[in-house]
């Protein structure tokens, strides 16, 4: 079986758009910031054996303010920017109750049994409480928080709060494989 890094689009691969307190999805590549150090991060954890494959809510979809294309594109240009190994999106909001939709783990199974992912061997960065139960519920064997200090709720624990991918990477690279 193989090891990913789970990683929430904005916020962790691009600057999400802040307004009041609160992060917001680019809606088109023109709106894309790539982060500092990201594709260096995520190069040297796919020389470190692991898929880099991205987990996002996306429900500006279904709310009409974005379009799927718009978000396929966004998704074509990062991975042709970066080393990046999978999208997979969730364009739900909160009443479809739906299994895909962060903080359920629906993507990462998903994920896990597209690319026979052992979840248990695997890891997930999120800026989001929501990204971040989304990885204990699956099992990943550890979550870390990128703390932005948005207005809304903390994750509960565990978790490790870093500053930025790059950060999650090194503790990631550091550790052992696990047994």
């Amino acid at each position: 079986m193989r090891r990913a890094v789970f990683l929430d689009r904005d916020g962790v691969i691009n600057r999400s758009i802040v307004r009041d307190g609160k992060p917001y999805a680019p809606t088109s590549w023109f709106e894309i910031e790539i982060l500092p150090d990201v594709l260096d991060a995520l190069v040297k954890l796919r020389q470190a054996g692991y898929l880099n494959v991205v987990i996002t809510n996306q429900p500006d979809i279904s709310t009409g303010l974005q379009t799927q294309s718009s978000v396929d594109l966004i998704h074509k240009n990062l991975k042709a920017e970066l080393a990046l190994d999978a999208f997979f999106v969730c364009p739900h909001v909160n009443a479809d109750q739906c299994e895909c939709r962060k903080p359920m783990p629906g993507l990462l199974m998903q994920a896990a049994k597209q690319f026979d992912i052992d979840i248990s061997q695997s890891y997930l960065v999120g800026d989001r409480w929501r990204d971040i139960e989304a990885g204990q519920k699956a099992g990943c064997a550890a979550s870390f928080f990128v703390d932005y200090g948005y207005h809304e709720p903390r994750p509960y624990e565990p978790y490790t709060a870093v500053a930025n991918l790059s950060a999650a990477a090194k503790l990631i690279l550091s550790k052992p494989p696990l047994i």
